[in-house]
């Protein structure tokens, strides 16, 4: 019994790789003890790589570390030498000429007991543990030890090591073939829905030009008939004016034929010498009729300039019908409607009490509310104030424009409700969207990482990437907003006694949204409301 306790410690207390009582001995990340040269020489021939492991469980280790020595183990050994304990003689595992030496043994080689053909190296039984313990080194081919080792391998194993080798790399290369076989599966799936993409782009825009073209046609016969009205019109009253002013141009020369011959007798009168005869001949002279007063007939009648007016007011009502009707019309594609077709019906909810089916309890973040506005109503109303609350610095707080972000991320299908009292910008916006400054890079709808609705008076304007859409619609002071995220849709509502949509976008979400409100007026407020003031548990059952 003495024999083999003292057969166990010097066992417990030899090093692995020169089978000797410790000598510096060092502790390395494993818990496994070496001679302190010992496993430096080991980690040395390993350099190059940048490799390290133990030599005795094989674990890994990704930075080389530095050896202190243990004292507490080199006490112990230093102990045992003083009790006469030294390494077992090992004299007859030591090689001579024939056999094969241990690579691994440091000093004076013992006889390497196998070969390992994955490794390349031969192990003396020490050595050889590893082999049989760490479960990556059991799959290793093992055979009799070999002093020609790599020549051996490849005169009577290469065969079978490399058969081997060639399953396990073809197993990976069916692996890749199949990622990238996938991969091209969905980029010509792709591919196809972009070529669906351009073949609707095309026929919508043949139909719109067809359509068009059409209302400008009819447009202009309509204006050209108006036109051709109005010069039968004019030509009609000038008819009747220069018939009018001709009947009275006519009896004006009557007038002055009757006149010239009244002349002429008193003119011949005049001459008569005799003025008996004079006086006999005056009493009978007839008397002139009153004159017509020809002068109260206006011969350049203003009906001619009240139709110039008349067709000059009906110029300027057009042109401003078609300014205000032509911003309404989007006059360019934006990317956002590219790249996907457009949803299935069936994929949007019908009705109010279709949409509050996907209704979300949506809260504020305090923290990134702007620090003049004023949260309450649980965290569901913000108000922006003269005198800013006390609020601590944060690094997700907005420092320039009254806005405010939801705590909850937004994926999936969802639906809320905004009350608002003054002029306001419902938006969605991404985590990432900028906090600081005044540009366009940190407000709603100024860049590409948020949309926004702007709800002012009885207009909405549509903002996105700084782009500005304006909208006409009906405006309440609810607006419901409808996400279904992963289809890419994005749409407005005006909400009173019904919904009416505003404004629908489609595009491509990369990352979960949160809800946004910028208010824009100190004394302004809005609210994510519960639909017709309750709970919304309550409404959904």
């Amino acid at each position: 019994m003495a024999q083999q306790a003292v057969q166990l410690d010097r066992e417990t207390f030899s090093c692995s790789i020169c089978l000797d009582l410790l000598t510096d001995p060092v502790t390395i990340p494993c818990g496994h003890s070496y001679c302190m040269n010992c496993i430096n020489s080991f980690w040395d021939d390993g350099e190059q790589k940048k490799s390290y492991h133990c030599p005795q469980c094989g674990k890994s280790i990704t930075q080389r570390p530095d050896l202190e020595k243990n004292t507490i183990l080199s006490a112990l050994v230093e102990q045992l030498k003083k009790t006469g304990l030294q390494a077992a003689p090992a004299e007859h595992r030591y090689t001579v000429h024939e056999d094969v030496a241990c690579d691994f043994c440091t000093g004076r080689k013992l006889k390497a007991i196998k070969s390992c053909l994955v490794c390349l190296a031969s192990y003396c039984e020490k050595h050889l543990q590893p082999h049989y313990d760490v479960a990556p080194l059991k799959k290793h081919k093992l055979v009799e030890p070999s002093k020609n080792l790599q020549k051996n391998i490849c005169a009577r194993y290469s065969t079978v090591s490399a058969a081997a080798e060639r399953t396990e790399r073809q197993r990976e290369l069916e692996e890749r073939r199949g990622n990238i076989q996938q991969r091209i599966q969905d980029r010509e799936k792709d591919v196809k829905l972009l070529q669906q993409e351009v073949e609707a782009i095309n026929h919508s825009a043949d139909k719109t030009v067809e359509d068009s073209e059409k209302i400008f046609t009819e447009l202009i016969r309509l204006l050209q008939k108006r036109r051709s009205d109005v010069k039968q019109q004019i030509r009609s009253q000038q008819e009747t004016e220069v018939s009018r002013v001709k009947d009275v141009q006519e009896k004006l020369e009557q007038e002055i034929t009757e006149l010239k011959r009244k002349d002429a007798e008193l003119e011949q009168l005049s001459h008569t010498e005799d003025h008996n005869q004079f006086l006999l001949n005056y009493p009978s002279l007839p008397a002139l009729s009153e004159s017509t007063k020809y002068s109260s007939f206006s011969f350049l009648p203003p009906y001619f300039e009240d139709m110039t007016d008349a067709v000059s007011m009906f110029r300027e009502k057009l042109q401003n019908l078609l300014k205000d009707t032509w911003k309404n019309i989007p006059m360019t594609v934006t990317k956002e409607n590219i790249l996907l077709p457009e949803p299935k019906p069936e994929q949007q909810p019908t009705g109010r009490a279709g949409f509050l089916k996907y209704l979300c309890d949506i809260t504020l973040d305090p923290n990134t509310a702007h620090r003049y506005l004023l949260l309450s109503e649980g965290n569901r109303k913000v108000v922006v104030m003269e005198q800013h609350p006390s609020y601590s610095s944060h690094p997700d707080r907005f420092t320039h424009y009254y806005q405010v972000l939801s705590k909850e991320s937004l994926t999936g299908r969802c639906y809320w409700e905004v009350e608002r009292s003054s002029r306001v910008y419902v938006a969605v916006a991404y985590k990432n969207i900028s906090r600081t400054g005044g540009g366009i890079e940190s407000g709603f709808g100024g860049n590409d990482k948020s949309w926004a609705l702007n709800c002012y008076q009885n207009i909405y304007h549509f903002f996105h990437n700084n782009e500005s859409t304006p909208i006409s619609g009906p405006v309440s002071s609810r607006v419901g907003v409808y996400l279904d995220h992963e289809a890419g849709i994005l749409s407005f509502y005006s909400v009173s006694e019904s919904m009416t949509l505003i404004h629908r976008v489609q595009t491509r979400f990369t990352e979960p949204l949160h809800a946004g409100i910028w208010v824009c007026n100190i004394g302004g407020s809005a609210e994510f409301c519960k639909p017709n003031g309750q709970n919304p548990l309550e409404v959904l059952h």
